[in-house]
């Protein structure tokens, strides 16, 4: 809903304290918050996504009941979301969901260290699990045991797809097979990130030409570009923290703007957005500051649809907040917060895509 701009978003959330599911908020045009409510029951929805018509949405169930997660299907009805159809993600604990114009859907499963290959019919109605793109191999820390898929990506107008395995520490590339329904590897099938990286989320830049990387475990930033072969080549990485920090951290979530001249990261332990500006000319990144979250452990967060303000959710304080963009210098100004149960993901109804 937008009305003077003023624009509603969701709030995906884990289940296993009071929430009880998705919620509806308001954005005021001043950056102030509103809850409007439970819009959907739903277990551990901790990722959320519009069809680009904005007829449904989409949640993860980011669960592990027979080995697997789910994928729901919602249809956006007023303020509230009516349930259609629950599918398996094809793999453990789903934490990503993407769907396309021609409406296939894929999950990135991290328990699973998979992709799982869906598509939703126009009734929003999903089919059973169409295939699944099997992660393997490993990192060099802890948390790489094995491979954990943490997101995936359809390149916009072509049927190729990126994800980022946190657990082997490789971006995976593929193509999707529409007439057989199937995930097929392209070549090269993987870049390989530096040790101990932890690759989590994408950011692509508005030319096309450029990726950011956004690297959980050793908070960096490391640009993709493309060459002249169509392939991508890594460039340079950029810290998100500050010169001389020395506490834990991990990064959470990026985002870059429309116009492509700032790119933002969350930060879990320093508990901060990190600011870039991004060099026109080549891509490269440099720090313009920091900005508290105003939380603890500040998970996903989005621009508003207008990009005159940025909401947080900060999972272990209970809270989202509001800040107010300066579209010139790219700086952030604290605004507002509101409770909210436990939040890990907001997604605005009037959602640009990720492209």
């Amino acid at each position: 809903m937008q009305k003077n701009n003023t624009y509603s978003f969701y709030v995906g959330t884990y289940t296993d304290k009071e929430s009880q599911g998705i919620y509806e908020y308001l954005l005021k045009e001043d950056g102030t918050i509103k809850r409007i409510g439970l819009s959907a029951l739903s277990e551990n929805p901790s990722f959320l996504a519009m069809t680009p018509d904005k007829k449904f949405l989409l949640a993860v169930n980011e669960t592990n009941q027979k080995g697997s997660g789910a994928v729901e299907s919602f249809l956006v009805k007023g303020d509230s979301l009516s349930f259609i159809s629950r599918s398996s993600s094809g793999g453990a604990h789903p934490c990503f969901v993407t769907i396309n114009e021609q409406g296939f859907v894929l999950a990135a499963n991290y328990t699973g260290g998979n992709l799982g290959l869906l598509r939703m019919d126009e009734e929003g109605e999903l089919t059973d699990l169409l295939d699944v793109e099997q992660h393997n191999g490993s990192g060099t820390t802890q948390r790489q045991e094995g491979p954990h898929a943490h997101s995936v990506y359809f390149m916009p107008g072509s049927d190729r797809i990126i994800s980022a395995d946190l657990g082997t520490n490789e971006l995976w590339f593929s193509h999707l097979d529409t007439v057989r329904q199937k995930l097929l590897p392209s070549d090269p099938q993987k870049i390989k990130m530096a040790p101990g990286a932890g690759p989590r989320h994408l950011a692509f830049h508005p030319n096309g030409n450029w990726i950011y990387v956004l690297n959980e475990l050793d908070c960096t930033v490391t640009m993709l570009q493309t060459t002249n072969e169509d392939k991508y080549v890594k460039g340079g990485s950029v810290s998100c923290l500050p010169s001389g920090y020395t506490g834990h951290n991990t990064a959470a979530d990026i985002n870059i703007s429309s116009d492509g001249k700032f790119l933002y990261v969350s930060n879990r332990g320093h508990n901060s957005i990190a600011m870039f500006r991004v060099n026109a000319h080549d891509g490269s990144l440099s720090l313009i500051g920091f900005q508290s979250c105003h939380g603890d452990g500040p998970r996903n967060f989005s621009l508003s649809p207008d990009e005159k303000h940025l909401l947080v959710a900060n999972r272990y304080i209970n809270n989202i907040v509001s800040f107010k963009r300066d579209k010139s210098t790219g700086q952030l100004e604290y605004v507002h917060q509101i409770d909210a149960p436990t939040p890990v993901c907001v997604l605005f109804k009037s959602a640009k895509s990720a492209w």
